[in-house]
């Protein structure tokens, strides 16, 4: 049972046939964020809710979550509708959303309002609906879900050069506290406690909205079982610890901390392969990652894998030993939990999602965000006593049968037929309220309500004007970041 008595083993039967406007900064095989919001809309749809995806287009051809083209539904809506944007140089796979209406996402996905939006890590495309959202009237605003889940401010401010992260890193936080804060927004789901203080601390959103939403697991894919001696054979033919860790390319994730790992225990007694599965379809950035493991890529003491999916992803969490968990921008991890999972133990740096999934001493440890020379010592620790490993492996496998998909989801069912059911009971007591009078008169309630739509319609397309300024700024921005990384390409090829 949740605090308002629902009971979370059963799917809320009010919400099928409900429109649902489910929109994500990305929707594909990219990361943790993306799988998290696949598993929500399965399960939306397996019970009968009405969801409709709308995401950036696919510049990767990376999408196998879900049709190539939009289908429309049966029941006469738009299941999946992609907006034209522009690929984020650093990493491609994910796109910046060009100015877009939200009567024109209205009317591609349901032909009209919804009875709720779902924002998944709002972003560019998140940002513009909560912009537009506000400018509307009171009785036009639909209801809003949102799931932080992604840490923007810190991403730019690692991403970009001083003093412009800095400056990002401000403006990230105070548009998301700007929109956050709207009356709109009735539930800001956030997966750990690192992620609720930067929503009350930092961006300043009430303490009511927030609810914490951990992510779920396949248990029966991520599996101790599917562990492959082939796998294994291939990577450590002499018995050496396999040493795993998966995530995007990407200077973020904490690759630089990672290669000081690898190098340090290199001139250790202890033999061990480094195996690193992710990939950025910007290959210079990928280069760059790779790059900060020489000379141990050419040893073959590290190997990358490129990007694996499904049964293939499965099976090399299976066969590793140790799960590194290096980044320090993380708001959960899922990484970690599939690495649990697999019956894999964890270490990683004491710094947000992982460090309310990781149990310290019993599936693994944490190591402050610093300490080089401890995260070291925690590796040589359990890469040399097998039982420990064992031991630490059957209670992360334990921990992680805890969090299944199927309670999430159902908690996401519920808080979105609250938020509907809130907004029908205020239509109801609106209409009451406004019960046509038999002598009418001009009074300033009457005179509102006529200026209102000119008012809304101001409101509207002054919201379409900042949404354009800012692209005025982050057109030129991402310009010279494209340009940047083509003279380096030409200067490298040279």
């Amino acid at each position: 049972m949740d605090p308002r008595g629902h009971d979370l083993a059963m799917f809320p039967a009010l919400l099928r046939g409900r429109r649902i406007l489910l929109c994500s900064e990305s929707f594909g095989p990219v990361n943790g964020v993306s799988r998290t919001t696949l598993m929500i809309v399965n399960h939306l749809r397996a019970h009968g809710a009405l969801v409709a995806v709308v995401a950036p287009q696919d510049h990767t051809k990376m999408n196998v979550f879900s049709p190539a083209d939009a289908v429309e539904d049966a029941n006469g809506y738009c299941r999946e509708v992609r907006l034209a944007g522009s690929p984020v140089p650093f990493s491609p796979e994910l796109s910046v959303v060009y100015p877009v209406r939200l009567a024109e996402i209205y009317r591609r996905t349901f032909g009209g309002p919804p009875d709720l939006i779902y924002l998944a890590s709002p972003a560019s495309l998140g940002f513009q609906v909560l912009l537009q959202l506000r400018q509307q009237s009171v009785e036009a605003q639909v209801p809003v879900l949102c799931n932080y889940q992604t840490d923007l401010a810190s991403y730019s401010e690692i991403l970009f050069p001083m003093p412009f992260g800095r400056i990002a890193r401000y403006v990230f936080t105070s548009v998301e506290g700007y929109l956050f804060r709207h009356h709109s927004v009735k539930t800001i789901f956030y997966p750990s406690l690192f992620a609720r203080r930067y929503l009350e601390d930092v961006a300043r959103a009430q303490s009511g909205k927030l609810d914490v939403l951990r992510r779920g697991v396949n248990t029966e894919g991520f599996n101790p079982n599917k562990r492959s001696l082939k796998l294994r054979k291939i990577w450590s033919p002499n018995g050496e610890l396999v040493l795993f860790t998966c995530s995007r390319l990407a200077g973020e994730k904490g690759y630089g901390f990672l290669a000081q790992v690898a190098a340090e225990l290199a001139k250790t007694d202890l033999r061990f392969k480094l195996v690193v599965v992710g990939s950025n379809q910007n290959s210079r950035v990928e280069q760059e990652i790779k790059g900060m493991f020489e000379p141990l890529v050419q040893s073959g003491t590290v190997i990358f894998t490129g990007l694996k999916v499904g049964e293939d992803l499965m099976a090399h969490y299976a066969s590793a030993d140790l799960f590194l968990h290096c980044s320090v921008t993380e708001t959960f991890g899922l990484v970690v939990l599939e690495a649990m999972a697999s019956g894999v133990p964890v270490i990683a740096r004491d710094e947000g999602g992982p460090s309310d999934t990781v149990d310290h001493g019993r599936t693994g440890y944490l190591v402050p965000p610093r300490d080089l020379d401890g995260f070291v010592q925690r590796v040589l620790e359990l890469g040399r006593d097998t039982e420990i490993r064992r031991q630490f492996g059957e209670a992360s496998r334990a921990q992680a049968l805890l969090a299944t998909w199927e309670m999430i989801g159902n908690k996401v069912a519920w808080k979105m037929m609250d938020a509907i059911d809130e907004r029908e009971r205020v239509r109801v007591i609106e209409r009451r309220e406004h019960t046509v009078s038999p002598t009418p008169q001009l009074t300033i309630s009457s005179i509102r309500e006529i200026i209102a739509p000119w008012v809304v319609d101001v409101r509207v397309f002054l919201s379409l004007i900042i949404v354009v300024g800012c692209w005025g700024v982050i057109g030129p921005c991402l310009a010279a970041i494209h340009i940047m990384h083509w003279a380096k390409t030409r200067t490298g090829k040279a």
